[in-house]
């Protein structure tokens, strides 16, 4: 397993933590925060079925030249996770600007994968409309569904999206199942086991994992948005970057394809050998992705 700094168990990374007392949709919410470092604002979103633990592996050597300003989404890791709520990335788009303004920050970078990318999409799209509350700096957007018509869902996304099977589905989630619905996303060369184990523990504290259906949703969100959100990511002026796994099955060589040819002013940095989880799979290329502001 790669490794580039210090790579913190999921219990050590929590103590880190804080808690912030947000207010969502008039309801509030208690939302995991990491953060280390100093300098310029860095905030890193998190992936589907993630925590901000994904980014133990790269924050370090970030954290050197920045404020990183890591969350768990809600419903996600170390935060609130309410059963039978409208779980939608508007939502948490919505996160993201109360914790800006929570930490008084008036610009930032933003790093974001997997459904990070779809929230990055939801704040480019405030962006163009003079809305958002904070100026972005630039984006670097990691191996998300950011042409839903190219996401390819696996059996398990699938199944749990289902409106029938998918409650029940929920209640059947496991360690074993976890793991072995989530090894098709890494690179077939890849030891995932560690990985897998640590975000099972994240994914499933206070029984996160019964709301499985409801996290998946954020399919449903691409459709809904689609034009909206690729409008916005092929309009923007924001200096872009993609730093894309080809061997993911999901969002893979299919998507940075689409990317070459729809934001060709953007700089993407293709990894052959890597899947779904670049922050994981290769943290070294991913930091040096990041440190070189040539885009």
């Amino acid at each position: 397993m790669s490794a580039a700094g210090s790579t913190d168990g999921v219990e050590a990374w929590w103590s880190g933590g804080e808690y912030v007392a947000l207010r969502l949709r008039g309801v509030d919410h208690l939302i995991f925060v990491r953060r280390m470092g100093s300098g310029p604002p860095l905030t890193l979103l998190h992936g589907y079925p993630a925590s901000s633990h994904q980014w133990a592996r790269i924050a370090p050597e970030l954290a050197r030249n920045h404020t990183l300003v890591m969350p768990d989404f809600l419903g996600f890791g170390a935060s609130a996770k309410p059963h039978e709520h409208d779980y939608s990335l508007m939502e948490q788009a919505d996160l993201v600007e109360a914790l800006w303004a929570h930490h008084g920050l008036s610009a930032t970078r933003v790093v974001a994968h997997d459904y990070g990318s779809s929230v990055g999409q939801e704040l480019l799209a405030r962006r163009s409309e003079g809305s958002l509350s904070v100026a972005l700096v630039d984006m670097t957007l990691m191996n998300g569904g950011i042409y839903p018509e190219l996401h390819r869902r696996t059996d398990a996304q699938s199944r749990l999206l289902d409106p029938q099977l998918g409650p029940v589905l929920s209640t059947q989630v496991d360690q074993d199942r976890f793991i072995t619905d989530l090894a098709v996303t890494f690179a077939p060369a890849y030891d995932a086991l560690t990985d897998s184990l640590e975000m099972w523990r994240t994914y499933s504290r206070d029984d996160g994992h019964l709301n499985s259906h409801l996290l998946l949703r954020y399919v449903r969100d691409r459709e809904t948005y689609r034009d909206r959100w690729v409008d916005a990511l092929e309009g923007t002026d924001l200096p872009l970057q993609f730093v894309w796994g080809l061997q993911d099955p999901v969002s893979g060589a299919h998507i940075a394809e689409r990317i070459r040819d729809r934001v060709p002013g953007a700089r993407l940095l293709e990894l052959p050998d890597v899947g779904h989880w670049p922050s994981l799979e290769a943290p070294e290329r991913v930091i040096s992705a990041h440190e070189d502001k040539r885009y």
